[in-house]
């Protein structure tokens, strides 16, 4: 799911939410995208722009059912979207509907407290299936990524002393000579203000005056988050015997396919903004183009990746990849054209924006002799080597035009 901000004011689907964009006091349009397993999409849909997430999954599952004629089907959301509520209302055992999710994170110290997950198993694995009576019936994957824990470390202190930074500021404030700041409630309001912006109230324990206020850090609430750091659970439904617990973390994984997709489409290639219809069906239909647009576009980019800087040996890079949970590696080859900026026909490497700009000089000229009373016709430029294996690898044929 994504959002979109909006042109105009009189559209019947632009709404106030929650906005991905940054503009909150725009109106906006919700859509979401499906994929396949390789990210591939296979359909688009536009709600109202107040539309929750986890709202729009009963539409998705009558979709896959009667416009696909899918029977059983395995849906992989964020969870924010696969919720807890929508895990009992939408995906009863006799549904024939099966989801991978993942815990949010403060689930997570619950099962270290109850003692589900020990930190232990991660002294020579970095994946472990457990299970839990407070989710009966499930699988929990716990993963541990010493890269992410590293990473989260080094934000949680950057954030700690952002936060601290912004708190001196307000005690500097209680204590100058001139507009010095009094009272609980102003001094409460601008603290609370601060915590609340860097999401790191938790870990301070503060005490406010009328003249002014004093914090400190929860050393042991740091030191219990800490231990936690690149952790993290995925839960399914799926039987072990359909799905080992490495593909169920593949499969949460290749939601990043889909991020890639709204970034295409919103950003990068395709740019969905703005959009200025008023009426509903034209939006949907604008969005639903621009879903069409990014659809040959993923088909040119698999045929087209020799020839680009992505991946186009993803077989031997998963060969080379020793754990699902460890970030994914590039293959020999493709670390080849990243390091020579040369194919291996000794063509330059291109990113899709300027392979597209290399082939739009590819031109069809209108020639009209000299003597009037030859008719002019058409004489297509002859491709360079590169266009000419574009147009192989996409199995195009050029043809002069007729005259």
């Amino acid at each position: 799911m994504t959002s979109t901000y909006f042109e105009g004011r009189h559209c019947e689907l632009a709404r106030l939410g929650h906005s991905r964009d940054d503009k909150s006091g725009k109106l906006q349009i919700v859509f979401g995208l499906l994929t396949n397993a390789e990210g591939c999409p296979v359909a688009v849909e536009v709600w109202e722009g107040n539309t929750a997430d986890p709202k729009t999954i009963p539409d998705q599952v009558k979709k896959l059912r009667e416009s696909f004629g899918l029977q059983r089907l395995v849906l992989v959301g964020d969870r924010g979207m696969i919720t807890s509520a929508r895990i009992r209302e939408d995906f009863a055992e006799d549904s024939g509907i099966s989801w991978i999710t993942a815990l949010r994170a403060a689930s997570i110290p619950r099962l270290a407290a109850d003692g589900a997950l020990q930190l232990s198993l991660f002294d020579t694995v970095d994946l472990a299936e457990i299970a839990h009576p407070d989710y009966p019936g499930e699988r929990l994957v716990v993963c541990f990524n010493p890269v992410l824990s590293e990473e989260r470390g080094r934000q949680r202190e950057d954030l700690l002393r952002a936060t601290e930074k912004e708190l001196e500021k307000i005690a500097s404030a209680t204590k100058r000579p001139k507009r010095t700041w009094r009272g609980k409630h102003t001094i409460g309001l601008r603290v609370g203000r601060v915590l609340g912006r860097f999401k790191m109230g938790k870990h301070y324990q503060i005490h406010i005056d009328e003249d002014g206020f004093r914090y400190q850090r929860k050393a042991e609430s740091i030191e219990r988050e800490k231990k936690l750091d690149g952790i993290y659970v995925i839960r399914t439904n799926v039987p072990a015997a359909s799905m080992p617990a490495t593909d169920v973390v593949r499969s949460y994984k290749q939601l990043s396919g889909v991020e890639r997709a709204f970034r295409s489409l919103k950003t990068v290639d395709l740019h969905v903004r703005p959009i200025h219809h008023r009426l509903a069906d034209r939006v949907r239909a604008h969005v639903f183009l621009c879903m069409l647009a990014y659809y040959v576009e993923w088909h040119m980019r698999q045929k087209l990746a020799p020839l680009l800087f992505d991946d186009h040996d993803k077989a031997a890079a998963q060969a080379q990849r020793d754990s699902i949970v460890k970030a994914a590696q590039r293959s020999p080859a493709a670390e080849r054209k990243a390091l020579t900026k040369q194919t291996a026909e000794q063509m330059p490497v291109h990113s899709f924006q300027s392979l597209l700009a290399d082939l739009a000089t590819l031109t069809i000229n209108r020639v009209q002799p000299a003597n009037q009373t030859v008719p002019a016709f058409h004489k297509l430029a002859n491709p360079t080597p590169l266009q000419q294996r574009v147009f192989d690898l996409l199995g195009i044929r050029i043809t002069p035009p007729a005259a």
